[in-house]
């Protein structure tokens, strides 16, 4: 009998671990993909409600060859949209973190990162990267030589793919306002 019972309590612990590791995993989920800064808002806050006219960057010839050795692979866009103009500019653009988009807000004055933000986050992890503790690191950075940053962006444990999306999409914007800027 003791033995049953001994069986019924692991059981039952096991039922009991198993439902709070599905409750922490759904937690996570839902936390990540709760909030979110739709681009308008974004745009509104960094130029205090007068927004400029857009402009369009086109990922063509040697910019497209040097956007897909930036990104790691060929862009999935064949233009880039840019609110401002040569001295400051805003860029909100997609880069898929494992296996979904991360949308990145980046401001960019005088060829260094003013700001970046993340704007949705849709990856069930790697969700850090969205905290100042994170984001802060890019304030000030600009490019290098080869399109690199001047500095390194330590990672964060678990979300390697998310931060090198973040990072590169910065260097891609770097890379992309410094040529319009000229």
């Amino acid at each position: 009998m003791a033995v049953l019972n001994l069986h019924e309590v692991m059981k039952t612990n096991l039922i009991k671990q198993s439902l709070l590791i599905l409750l922490l995993s759904s937690l996570s989920i839902a936390y990540a993909s709760d909030d979110h800064i739709a681009p308008e808002d974004f745009l509104a806050r960094v130029f205090k409600g007068d927004l400029p006219s857009s402009s369009t960057v086109w990922l063509t010839g040697e910019t497209k060859n040097i956007a897909q050795s930036i990104l790691g692979h060929p862009p999935d866009y064949l233009r880039l949209r840019y609110w401002g103009d040569s001295e400051r500019s805003a860029w909100i653009v997609d880069e898929i973190g494992k296996t979904e988009p991360i949308t990145i807000g980046i401001v960019v004055t005088k060829n260094e990162i003013e700001e970046i933000k993340v704007l949705a986050f849709r990856e069930s992890r790697g969700w850090e990267i969205k905290y100042d503790f994170f984001t802060s690191q890019f304030n000030g950075a600009n490019l290098r030589a080869k399109q690199q940053l001047d500095r390194h962006i330590d990672g964060i444990s678990g979300a390697t793919l998310s931060v090198k999306a973040m990072t590169n999409v910065s260097r891609l914007v770097l890379y992309l306002a410094e040529s319009v800027s000229t």
